[in-house]
């Protein structure tokens, strides 16, 4: 059943965007025998390729909830934990409430650069985003780019999808996109563009991309409000090059991590057959450091053993412990031996240094958009550690 409704689901995808096999296979690293036996229902993606898994998602363009749905189906672990878009009572509330005053109130250039970690998407809950948007600023003022995935596709090919994404026709060129954008600003309009996923394409585009919005947010007056998303390579771009960076005038805001009130609305939204005791999901919380994903296969398994007896915490931890999530962003910073005796010097560490914006360590940079690590406190005492005890156990066993 999974091998059909998977094969059904890419097909159907890859026609939304005209993709051929071969296209698929180029992209993500396999053979165009293996995409043509997932389309054909022949096979299903084993658990060692979640990452081209994942690399394929992307290069079809599936929003975060559409990416989760295509990897239930084909048996692995959702990639976007508790991300349904469900109806009803909406997680984050608050902060998306202030997010939107916050980004209105900036002068003189209302660019605000929306930042998550590894397992939130970019940016989690974009169609609530979007829904408030249009609340905020009308229907047919909210623009929504996704940059196209694809790093074979040129500049013309990059920005007809995205004049294309925002209503623009006959876009062909950057210059082209520009001229169609300004054109709306030239009109007296004000504008709101989400970009989600900015960091898909070649740095070369992405690069280009920024540049044109930088360029239209200056020239019109607070006009163009612009809310970037993406991680840790959109950040290169506000801080790698100091006052030369393309987007060194944005505002910076990090999503944060969920509260009791949005755990309770998440878990209502996801298993809502089952009944958990406040203290009980509060003590799964703590044990998972905020920690998305763990928290989603916590949960899991909670409500899969809930008549057993094996329901107690060692067990529990000792399965999340064994994540394959956690494994997979653990195991890159094994393959040279100089990260290897990094990590292993941070491993043994309760406190891993001072947070910065900007971490200049490239070990520590990629443990925290790993998610592996968070920052507690703020100013002058913010520092950081690794989120819970389960993930500095995980990245023991996969040094041994």
């Amino acid at each position: 059943m999974h091998s059909a409704t998977f094969s059904n689901l890419l097909s159907q995808y890859m026609r939304r965007i005209r993709a051929s096999a071969a296209g698929v296979a180029a992209e993500i690293g396999l053979s165009r025998e293996s995409v043509n036996n997932w389309r054909n229902g022949t096979s299903l993606p084993s658990p060692r390729s979640r990452d081209s898994l994942h690399a394929c998602a992307r290069y079809l363009r599936l929003t975060e909830t559409e990416t989760n749905l295509f990897f239930i189906v084909a048996g692995l672990a959702s990639e976007f934990p508790l991300q349904n878009e469900e109806e009803g009572e909406t997680p984050f509330a608050g902060f998306m409430d202030q997010l939107f005053v916050r980004l209105a109130q900036s002068t003189p250039y209302p660019i605000t650069l929306l930042l998550s970690q590894a397992h939130w998407g970019q940016p989690p809950f974009r169609e609530k985003l979007l829904a408030r948007a249009r609340a905020q600023y009308g229907e047919k003022a909210t623009l929504h780019i996704q940059p196209p995935y694809s790093i074979s596709a040129d500049s013309s090919e990059y920005f007809a999808a995205i004049g294309r994404q925002c209503g623009f026709a006959d876009v062909n060129s950057d210059y082209g996109f520009e001229a169609a954008l300004e054109q709306r600003l030239n009109a007296g309009e004000r504008v709101f563009c989400l970009v989600s996923r900015f960091e898909q394409g070649t740095p070369a585009l992405r690069e280009s991309l920024a540049g044109i919005l930088r360029s239209l947010s200056e020239m019109h007056g607070g006009r163009l409000h612009l809310l970037l998303c993406g991680g840790e390579m959109l950040a290169d771009l506000k801080y790698r090059s100091g006052d030369l960076s393309l987007l060194n005038i944005a505002h910076v805001i990090h999503w944060p991590d969920a509260s009791t009130d949005d755990l309770h609305i998440l878990v209502k939204q996801r298993w809502p057959e089952y009944v958990i005791a406040s203290s009980r999901m509060t003590a799964l919380a703590s044990m998972c450091g905020g920690h998305p994903a763990l928290f989603e296969e916590g949960m899991q398994w909670l409500v899969d053993n809930q008549d057993s007896m094996e329901n107690d915490a060692s067990t529990l931890r000792t399965y999340l412990t064994h994540s394959a999530r956690l494994w997979q962003t653990f195991l890159p910073l094994t393959q040279n031996p100089a990260s290897l005796i990094r990590l292993r010097t941070l491993l043994a560490a309760e406190d891993l240094g001072r947070a910065r914006p900007y971490l200049q360590d490239e070990d520590l940079r990629r443990l925290f958009w790993g998610n592996l690590v968070h920052v507690r406190g703020s100013g002058d005492q913010a520092r950081l550690y690794w989120r819970c005890d389960i993930i500095r156990e995980a990245g023991l066993m996969v040094l041994e």
